[in-house]
């Protein structure tokens, strides 16, 4: 954390950004051209003092590292090696300067390789692996495909791994550092994370195993259980199967992307080998640029629900971003790759594929989906949708072409897309997409900007503060990350919301000129306390004249003390003061950090 706190201190934002676009000082400020969409008039702003950048017309933002990443399609890693060598400071050589870590390193992939083998000795020779192998071929995954995914299995034992790498003289705590073992507080001992389930190893794309993914075959929950991050493997990185898929997709041209493993197994089996599998439905920034090394085509095929129709809309707005052409591939209700392919076979499914939906076409058909009549108003806000996402594609070509295709599926005049993208671009008549309120907008900016502050913030507050907000998924990540003792960044955010969401914030970041003070943080935490209680109240009020109204009478009552409840708290919150929140939390601050 030091060399990226050095890194970030050295650079310089406006010398960075000027290598892509012409910047002229406007007051405080920096402006120019977007160097991420075309445009006429500058809205492209960036802020020297704080060392972040914004967009007004598409809606780009970040810091100094995003900018590097978006601009040169790298990895975090990269961007921060690309500044180090720019600025001459010296990044720590993990082989050379950290002895400590690179032994850990070492350690770390031995660990893996050796749970590997364990684990495909288990499923092969033991009398429980019978039971998981049986599953395999039920199936229909030959033992050759398990041989070649060196797919394995965890017995069903409190610590079995564990017990078998202490007859290697390995600690459970490196076990635990390898994501492989959990300490028990109630045991005061470590015990297998992997108990009964099939087990997936993931592998860098050169082939090294770096973590695990479990299905169980008993009625354990959760079905699906994935390492967690480690020294070696952040989750959202990598794709299943890539290192599998790789020659494939190159020769083919395009990546077919599904969900999980079991939808990977069953199309690797058939014989589609141009394939990866995202690790669950929340495909990445990370993960998009990562396939794109191999190939700029993609096919998504996600199960056939409303979470997979939302993962396949995240990904068609993250391959728009990365200039990655997408198609999504449309199944029946309630089947996914797997049970399609176990119903009508694989050529079937082949003939599907090549029926997908361009990606444009599926946003569109999206959200007007269960739409019989479509309003004028409805089709206005449709069309501000679909213009939001193609301006995020680089290519100025693709994009003209894009917003043609757009305006013959609505019905709507070219030149008008093309106004309402003039006004994206030069700020006028702005609606943004995602709007915060001030106060849940401002206290997310203080969990970014004031470290000092953000304890104090995460004891008082509550998740259902930001229920139904738009800032949630922001919260719910910065509050992960506190817990964890993690720090927290606008290009991490990416990773873990959607970066439409995280745009919008670095752009109450730069508009920002005051700092924050614990007085302005207790004034929002009140303001959003007050919004969900008063929310809680018109939803009980709500229920109670739908009592009256069918006579229960028997719940009223109670109903009635707790609409009494909300508003003798809605009372109390006047009457504190931010010192309340500033010494009054110590112990739930450390109850958190522990």
């Amino acid at each position: 954390m030091e060399v990226i706190d050095q890194i970030r201190q050295a650079s310089n934002i406006v010398e960075i950004a000027s290598q892509y676009t012409t910047l002229r000082r406007r007051g405080r400020k920096h402006v120019g051209l977007c160097p991420f969409h075309s445009e006429k008039a500058p809205s492209f702003t960036v802020d020297e003092e704080k060392q972040l950048y914004h967009c007004f017309g598409c809606g780009a933002g970040g810091d100094i590292f995003t900018l590097i990443m978006e601009k040169e399609s790298l990895g975090f890693p990269e961007a921060l090696k690309l500044l180090a060598e720019k600025y001459n400071i010296k990044l720590p050589d993990r082989r050379k300067l950290s002895p400590q870590f690179r032994k850990l390193e070492e350690q770390l992939y031995k660990i893996n390789e050796d749970a590997l083998a364990y684990f495909k000795k288990n499923l092969f020779n033991t009398k429980e692996g019978e039971k998981a192998l049986a599953y395999l071929h039920k199936r229909k995954i030959s033992s050759e495909i398990i041989q070649e995914l060196k797919i394995g299995y965890a017995l069903n034992s409190w610590d079995s791994l564990t017990s078998f790498f202490k007859g290697k003289n390995i600690q459970p705590k490196l076990l635990e550092k390898a994501g492989l073992a959990i300490f028990s507080e109630k045991k005061k001992g470590f015990y297998d994370r992997f108990r009964g389930r099939i087990i997936f190893p993931i592998f860098t794309e050169s082939g090294k195993p770096v973590a695990f993914g479990g299905r169980t075959i008993f009625d354990a929950e959760p079905k699906y259980l994935n390492s967690p991050d480690t020294p070696i493997y952040i989750k959202g990185k990598l794709l299943y199967g890539l290192n599998f898929g790789k020659d494939a997709i190159r020769k083919k041209g395009y990546t077919f992307l599904v969900e999980g493993y079991t939808d990977f197994l069953a199309l690797f089996q058939a014989g589609i080998t141009n394939l990866a599998a995202s690790l669950g439905t929340s495909l990445t920034h990370d993960q998009v640029t990562f396939a794109k090394r191999f190939a700029s085509r993609m096919i998504v095929s996600y199960d056939a629900d409303k979470p997979g129709e939302k993962a396949a809309e995240r990904a068609t707005s993250l391959c728009f971003e990365n200039g990655v052409e997408i198609k999504v591939m449309s199944l029946p209700q309630g089947l996914d790759p797997d049970s399609y392919i176990q119903k009508f076979g694989v050529d079937k499914f082949k003939e599907l594929a090549q029926k997908s939906t361009p990606g444009l076409t599926f946003l569109i058909s999206s959200q007007l989906k269960d739409k019989k009549r479509v309003t004028p108003e409805e089709k206005a806000q449709i069309a501000k949708n679909i213009v939001a996402e193609v301006v995020k594609i680089p290519d100025p070509v693709v994009r003209s072409e894009y917003l043609k295709q757009t305006g013959e599926q609505l019905s709507i005049d070219e030149s008008v897309l093309r106004s309402m993208v003039r006004q994206k671009s030069t700020g006028e008549k702005e609606e943004e997409i995602g709007i915060f309120l001030n106060a849940e907008k401002r206290l997310l900016q203080i969990l970014l900007e004031n470290k000092e502050i953000a304890p104090y913030i995460f004891a008082e507050i509550k998740q259902e503060y930001f229920q139904d907000l738009k800032g949630e998924p922001i919260f719910s990540a910065l509050s992960e990350s506190f817990k964890k003792g993690e720090s927290s960044s606008l290009h991490q955010l990416k990773q873990k919301v959607d970066p439409t969401l995280v745009s919008s914030l670095s752009k109450a970041l730069l508009e920002r000129e005051q700092s924050a003070t614990v007085e302005e943080a207790f004034e929002c935490l009140n303001t959003l306390k007050q919004l969900s209680l008063e929310n809680q109240a018109k939803k009980l009020n709500a229920e109670l004249a739908r009592l009256e109204r069918n006579g229960e009478k028997d719940k009223i009552l109670p109903l009635i003390q707790q609409i009494q409840d909300t508003k003798k708290q809605l009372s109390t919150l006047s009457k504190r003061n931010y010192q309340d929140l500033r010494y009054n939390n110590r112990e739930s601050i450390e109850r958190e950090r522990s």
